[in-house]
Parts: structure tokens; C-alpha cells; sequence
């Protein structure tokens, strides 16, 4: 175990508890967003009742994301001090951006969400909420660049001492060829994420008393995006695999297990264990050309393999091979139990299908799982490469022991378990309390003498 293994280990094992927190909040603000509003048109209690219940949960998970955030960026300089010299120049004032843009702006106005209601009123609170959500979104804008350029680096400069200097553009750094495939298919997938976690939740409580109108709007809410959203994700995904193809075909190569090259069309394989050192894919189930058909839209299109590639420049196969399939699997799996919701829900049954319950609570998790999946297929998918084609990772790491390494490991393992493992248990517990059945409003009082006039009643499935 050398110490650049060991760092490796340490940064994708922080980086892991870390990646989970921002997909969900930033969902989830965007959700607490739309749950205000409906609250301000309608004057329907449920929503403000929905509002309250996510929001205390949405605090903690903010809150242990900005401390995981922390922890994280501090690896840059212990870990990776030599990546922070070279590529700095590029990297620092991205993530700078991000902390001013978007930082100050969540933590400004999270006061004000949390404790502001009977201070500021309706409509300055719910601009409060609206900033947050905006937030959420600027600070994947920025970190999405940033990792993006690492993936495809342009607009740089060489300078004297071997640093990644910006040229005379910062817009062609930004928005460089990846990014902004990669910033639509991380944001659906943030909102995936939240929606089949809002949808477990209220799944879990439709099993337990499926009369709770607000376990019926939050699993109806979640079930619509699942509909709605996952075949976009999809479409998204394959866009996305398109620009790595073009950008990063070593990557695509190891998603799709081509070791060799096809000139006569590739085939698709769904399933196999690879096999680095024989060069092939083991016990392959495979679908001849298909490969080609959806990567080239051609079924005897030619597709080059690993093989063109020099042994030191692969990555990782067996991981990128198979965290793909993982990602691709739950993909569907969420597209299907969105087609499920709609035909329980044209038949009048979506209240009444235990099944569909029972499938979504098991789903509940999928989108945490899709995410980390996705997030391990590109980066481990950029190895041997942190600034890909340019900086190989082992000359990237600081000049440290691996003992040092090691303990540092040790440590955070120790102390994320047991602080992250109570935080995930209370909000599994708070997520376990059925939501409020009363009618009272973001300020705890009731509708009418909040001065506010009630929508007239519709019927739960009509909502949205």
C-alpha cells in the first residue's frame, strides 16, 4: 500500500460521504422551493406541513455537507500538493467563485429560511427559499466546471514553472467540451436522487396509513418527476457518453469492455467479468453491434478498443466496467417504476397499489447509489490522468509517507462513521415521523386566521 494508493483511497472514501449530501440538497431546495409556492397559491395546508417536515432535514444534510465539503478541500494541500501547484492557477479560482457565489449565498439566506418566517414575512421568506435553491445550483455550476476541466482542459496556458496558466479567455475554461453535458446530467441526476428519496418516504407512510394526505402528495410529487425526468436523464446520459467518446474514448472503451478494436461494428455487452490481463471480457452476454448503433448510430460502424491504447494509459477496467452498468441499471429501474406510477395513477390506484409502494420504498435509495456509481465511472474512467492527458495522478501526489497517509485514513474513517452515522440515523429517524395531518401555515397558525383564503378542495390525485 503506497501512499499514493492510500491517498487515492483517502480522497475517494471522503469525497464519497461528501458527493452523497450536495445531490440531495440540491433537490431538495428546489423542492422546498415548489412546496412553498403551491403553500403561497393555494393556501393548502399540506404544503406548508410538507414544507416544515423536509426542511429540518434538508438543515442537517446542508449542514453535514458543508463540514464534508471542508474536510475534503483540505486534502488538496496535505494529499495533492503538487496537483494544487500545477493546476491551481485554473482550479482555485473556480472553486473561489464558488464559495462567493454560491456559499455566501445558501448560508446567507438559510437563516432566514430556517427561523424567518414570523420575522420577514410570506413573500421575503419564500425569496429566501428561492435563494438557497439558486445557490445549490450555482455551487454545482462551479464545481462541475472545475472537475470538467480537469476531464477536458482547454483554454490553458504552460507557464515557466510547469503551472496550468489561464488564457486570455476564463469562458472557454468554464464552459470547456464536457461541461455542460456533464453539469445537465449531474443536476437531473441530484433531482432523481431527491425525488426517489422523497418518494421512499412517503411510500413508507402510504404502507403505513394510506389516508395521510401528506404522504399522498409527496409520494404523488415524487412519482411525477420520476415519470418526467428519468427518460430525460436517460437521453442526457447518452448525449453525455457521446462528448466522453469524442473527448475520452479510453473511458468509454472501459465502460463498454471493448479491449479490442471492431471495425465491422461493436457489440453491446450487458454482462461479464473483464479480464485485463487476457485482454478480453469473460463469460460475455452481448448483443453483436449494438455498441456501434448506439455510440455511432451505425451498426457497422467501426469502434476502436483498448488496444490502441499504451497498457500505462488505461484505467481501471473491471470498476469503470462495471460501476456503468450500475448506474445504467438503476437508470431504468427508475424509468420503470415511473411508467408503473402512471398507470397506477390513470387507473385511480395510486394511493392503492401496495406493490408500487413497497417498489418505491425499495427504490428510496437508488438515486444515492446511481450518483456515486456515476461519480466512480468518471473519475476512476480519467485514470491514470487528474488533469486527463496532461497529469498523471502519481505525479500528483505529495511527497508523504505511507504510514502518514494511512493514519490520516484511519482517522477520517473512524470519525465519519461514527459523526456521519449518527447524522444519517437521525435522519432516518425524522424521515420515519408521518407528516402533520393539521392545516396551519409556515408561521404555525391555522390557515384562516393567518389571513390566508383556502384553495378550494381537490382531489389528491389531481395535484401535482
Amino acid at each position: 500500500m503506497t501512499a499514493l494508493i492510500l491517498a487515492r483511497a483517502q480522497f475517494a472514501f471522503v469525497v464519497s460521504f461528501h458527493f452523497l449530501l450536495p445531490a440531495f440538497t440540491i433537490g431538495l431546495a428546489s423542492y422546498l422551493a415548489v412546496l412553498e409556492g403551491l403553500w403561497l397559491r393555494t393556501g393548502s395546508g399540506v404544503y406548508a406541513n410538507l414544507y416544515r417536515y423536509w426542511l429540518k432535514i434538508f438543515a442537517i444534510a446542508f449542514a453535514m455537507g458543508v463540514v464534508s465539503g471542508i474536510v475534503m478541500s483540505y486534502q488538496f494541500g496535505t494529499n495533492w500538493s503538487v496537483f494544487s501547484d500545477k493546476a491551481g492557477p485554473v482550479i482555485g479560482p473556480l472553486m473561489a467563485y464558488e464559495v462567493l457565489t454560491a456559499f455566501f449565498l445558501e448560508a446567507g439566506f438559510l437563516g432566514v429560511m430556517l427561523f424567518g418566517i414570523n420575522r420577514v414575512g410570506k413573500g421575503l421568506h419564500f425569496v429566501a427559499t428561492l435563494a438557497v435553491a439558486v445557490g445549490t445550483m450555482f455551487s454545482a455550476f462551479w464545481i462541475l466546471s472545475a472537475n470538467s476541466w480537469m476531464q477536458t482542459p482547454v483554454g490553458y496556458e504552460i507557464g515557466a514553472n510547469g503551472q496550468f496558466m489561464p488564457g486570455p479567455s476564463w469562458a472557454t475554461i468554464i464552459f470547456n467540451p464536457s461541461f455542460p453535458y456533464r453539469l445537465v446530467h449531474t443536476v437531473l441526476g441530484a433531482y432523481l436522487t431527491t425525488a426517489f428519496a422523497v418518494g421512499g418516504v412517503g411510500a413508507f407512510h402510504l404502507l403505513r396509513d394510506s389516508g395521510n394526505r401528506g404522504a399522498r402528495k409527496m409520494f404523488s410529487m415524487a412519482m411525477w418527476m420520476a415519470a418526467l425526468v428519468a427518460p430525460i436523464q436517460i437521453f442526457a446520459g447518452d448525449q453525455h457518453g457521446l462528448n466522453t467518446l469524442e473527448h475520452q474514448p479510453a473511458k468509454v472503451m472501459a465502460m463498454e469492455g471493448h479491449y479490442q478494436s471492431h471495425p465491422d461494428g461493436a457489440p453491446l455487452i450487458l454482462f461479464g467479468i473483464p479480464n485485463s490481463a487476457e485482454k478480453s471480457v469473460d463469460y460475455a452476454v452481448e448483443i453483436p453491434k449494438a455498441s456501434s448503433l448506439i455510440l455511432k448510430h451505425d451498426l457497422n460502424a467501426p469502434l476502436a478498443g483498448l488496444d490502441t491504447i499504451p497498457d500505462e494509459n488505461e484505467p481501471p477496467v473491471w470498476i469503470v466496467f462495471w460501476s456503468f452498468r450500475i448506474m445504467v441499471g438503476l437508470g431504468f429501474a427508475m424509468f420503470g417504476l415511473g411508467l408503473w406510477s402512471l398507470a397506477a395513477r390513470l387507473r385511480g390506484k395510486l394511493y392503492d397499489w401496495p406493490m408500487l409502494h413497497r417498489a418505491a420504498l425499495v427504490m428510496g435509495p437508488a438515486g444515492f447509489v446511481a450518483v456515486i456509481a456515476g461519480w466512480v465511472t468518471t473519475e476512476v474512467g480519467r485514470q491514470p490522468f487528474t488533469v486527463y492527458g496532461l497529469l498523471r495522478t502519481e505525479h500528483s501526489v505529495s511527497p508523504l509517507d505511507a504510514p502518514a497517509v494511512a493514519a490520516s485514513l484511519a482517522a477520517f474513517a473512524l470519525t465519519y462513521f461514527v459523526v456521519f452515522g449518527m447524522g444519517i440515523g437521525y435522519l432516518i429517524k425524522l424521515m420515519g415521523k408521518p407528516p402533520q395531518a393539521g392545516e396551519e401555515g409556515l408561521d404555525g397558525l391555522p390557515i384562516r386566521s393567518a389571513g390566508v383564503t383556502p384553495a378550494p378542495a381537490v382531489l389528491e390525485g389531481d395535484a401535482p
